[in-house]
């Protein structure tokens, strides 16, 4: 079953409208999370809004925004007071203006979504401004608000839809300088340079991330069923970081290191895999079995006799 959409309006190209829906392209809700328990008892913590001052619970409808003017100042803003900033990106992605993918600098990404035609009309329209987009090979720049918040939405082909990713304004990205300027000025040779381009090549392949594995994920996983099982629980070693003395001895070994790992292998037993998420590694409860195991258990039934 699909998501519910996050954003449901309107995308325009001048006069060329139509009914979208904006859904998130990515998922967190298949990782590993905790509850936080009270370690006495093992009961879940409960968190209360409460008044600062008089300790008491205050209820949802009493609850209002304030912005902080000084220590003990504040400025409320009322829910509806901010349902009247009325912007046209509220209800509709204007298409502003059309620029290279090049151009978009990594840092001011924030995150994708996917915009599709919302219900049976506008498939005319949709299909005219992602063809045009795609036949420019550009980036669409438009606006929607989201969470009371209006952001900038870059716009490309994905497919038969359009992925939607959201970017962040200027003084939302932090200046690189600050943080560069202490680096030094380093000369690397050439012979260095040839050295770590050999390793480069060795290690090169393509972008595939069905190869990628969140390795912590795993860990967790692991470490979940051992306690499940009850076995003890072993801190392992951590990875500890040498320090580079001779830098050109370094890259050498390298080389060597990667070649060696370049050897064909044995095929040994293949990785776990987990294709609908992670938390389906999990050790089933005591006391359940598996269906497949269940299924390949029970007993074959006998035949029967034929009567004479």
């Amino acid at each position: 079953m699909a998501p519910r959409a996050n954003w449901k309006g309107f995308l325009r190209l001048s006069l060329v409208t139509c009914p979208v829906a904006l859904y998130p392209a990515t998922s967190e809700s298949e990782k590993v999370s905790f509850n936080q328990l009270n370690r006495k008892t093992g009961h879940r913590i409960k968190y209360a809004k409460v008044d600062a001052d008089t300790g008491e619970e205050v209820d949802n409808e009493d609850i209002v925004k304030g912005y902080k003017v000084d220590t003990d100042t504040f400025i409320e803003v009322t829910k509806e007071e901010l349902e009247n900033v009325a912007l046209e990106s509220t209800r509709t992605i204007e298409i502003d203006e059309f620029v290279d993918r090049s151009e978009i600098d990594p840092r001011y990404l924030i995150r994708p979504y996917y915009l599709t035609p919302d219900g049976k009309v506008g498939h005319d329209a949709f299909a005219v401004i992602r063809e045009t987009i795609r036949e420019m090979n550009k980036v669409a720049i438009g606006r929607v608000v989201l969470t009371n918040r209006e952001h900038i939405v870059a716009l490309e082909p994905l497919g038969k839809g359009l992925m939607g990713t959201l970017l962040r304004y200027p003084y939302e990205v932090r200046s690189a300088e600050e943080y560069f300027d202490d680096i030094q000025d380093v000369k690397v040779t050439k012979d260095m340079l040839d050295l770590a381009r050999h390793i480069v090549n060795q290690k090169a392949g393509h972008f595939e991330p069905d190869k990628f594995e969140d390795q912590y994920e795993t860990a967790l996983i692991d470490l979940i069923n051992q306690k499940r099982a009850g076995k003890p629980i072993t801190a392992k070693a951590r990875p500890r970081g040498e320090n580079v003395v001779d830098l050109m001895d370094a890259l050498r070994k390298s080389i060597g290191r990667e070649a060696a790992a370049e050897t064909p292998k044995k095929p040994g037993k293949k990785p776990r895999k987990a294709a609908a998420g992670q938390k389906e590694m999990l050790m089933p409860i005591a006391g359940k079995k598996p269906a497949k195991e269940a299924a390949a258990k029970k007993p074959a039934a006998k035949p029967q006799r034929k009567s004479a």
